[in-house]
């Protein structure tokens, strides 16, 4: 039917299914409707669907990343038109109101993590972006779509998240926990900083060897010893700052064994279920520990760089699929480490 689309919806189990929903319509003069071009899948999708995330309920249209075609605008949005290429925002900012003016649209009274959570979001074949004119960014030439849909949430997030709130600085020592696309992110982005040291630890070979061919000075793979090997990387001394890229908790108790005297423990992971805090070791070690969802603020600064090519993130894109292929798409990245995925394309 004309104004029915395809889209992926959570059901409440580990298994999404594709169903036909009728294409969105502009509800506020702030609205606009994007038909999605490309899109990809997050490592929250899957926590969603095991049920970490209760906000996100039974009957939700999954996903938060996408670049697409604006189909129509409400009557107050004027940064965008019929026909723009855009990349769509895994936040959702009114701009106005009180966390919104302190650089925290993440926790927007009207927005925040709204696509693919409390609201549908873009793994459909039409989404509804709500305050379009700063939840949205046009499409530049050159780059890839590849390239700009990692610019949705994971590279933002690499940064904010890790790399900001980690407080890397040039000559630092840096271990990032978890290299899957979040962390090779924050991997890409802490070398804006020029930090001294990389150190990037993982189970997964396949992935330490693509943290080393993007720019890590170190691999550990996990283990009995790895934190044994950080500190023998580190002289005994510990990193500067460890950033969480998992969110469970044998990672952040990792981070937690091998930060510095006065370092920082950036946490990124979607945690599910509780992690322990050894005050009894670290109360008097001058840390900080961060946590973080994604603001989305550095979107527009990280463009710049996608577009100069100083950054290009699209190499993290392992495997493609399409709309129709999504169940599969969802299945080999559940399975990243057995099919050497990183992140999945999605094309409409």
């Amino acid at each position: 039917m004309a104004n029915m689309m395809k889209a992926l919806v959570y059901n409440g189990t580990p298994t999404p299914s594709i169903e036909e929903r009728p294409i969105p319509q502009i509800s506020k003069p702030t609205d606009a409707v994007v038909k999605m071009v490309k899109g990809t899948i997050c490592g929250t999708d899957l926590h969603i669907l095991k049920g970490d995330v209760p906000t996100c309920t039974k009957g939700r249209i999954l996903g938060h990343e996408g670049v697409g075609v604006v189909q129509s605008v409400g009557a107050a949005v004027k940064s965008f038109k019929v026909g723009d290429r855009v990349i769509i925002s895994a936040i959702t900012s009114c701009s106005a109101c009180s966390y919104c003016r302190r650089g925290m649209p993440s926790h927007c009274t009207d927005g925040g993590w709204v696509l693919g959570n409390t609201g549908d979001g873009t793994q459909a074949e039409y989404v509804c972006i709500p305050h379009a004119d700063a939840s949205m960014h046009p499409m530049v030439a050159g780059p890839s779509d590849a390239d700009q849909v990692m610019l949705s949430d994971v590279l933002p997030t690499g940064l904010e998240c890790g790399v900001l709130n980690g407080r890397v600085q040039p000559g630092a020592t840096v271990a990032i926990v978890g290299s899957g696309p979040v962390g090779l992110c924050a991997l890409i982005t802490a070398q804006l900083y020029s930090p001294a040291k990389i150190i990037v630890i993982d189970l997964d070979e396949n992935r330490l060897k693509q943290a080393m061919s993007l720019g890590a000075t170190h691999t550990v793979q996990s283990g009995p010893d790895a934190v044994q090997q950080v500190m023998d990387i580190t002289g005994g001394l510990g990193v500067d700052c460890v950033i969480e890229a998992v969110g469970v908790p044998a990672a952040f108790k990792m981070c937690q064994d091998v930060v510095a005297v006065g370092g920082t423990i950036a946490n990124m992971g979607v945690h599910g279920a509780k992690v322990d805090l050894h005050l009894e070791k670290l109360w008097d070690r001058n840390i900080t520990i961060t946590t973080r969802l994604l603001d989305a603020v550095s979107t527009g600064m990280l463009l710049k760089l996608v577009e100069s090519g100083r950054i290009r993130a699209g190499t993290l894109g392992t495997h493609s699929f399409k709309f129709a292929e999504m169940i599969n798409a969802y299945s080999t990245f559940g399975a990243a480490a057995q099919n050497k995925a990183l992140k999945v394309i999605i094309e409409f």
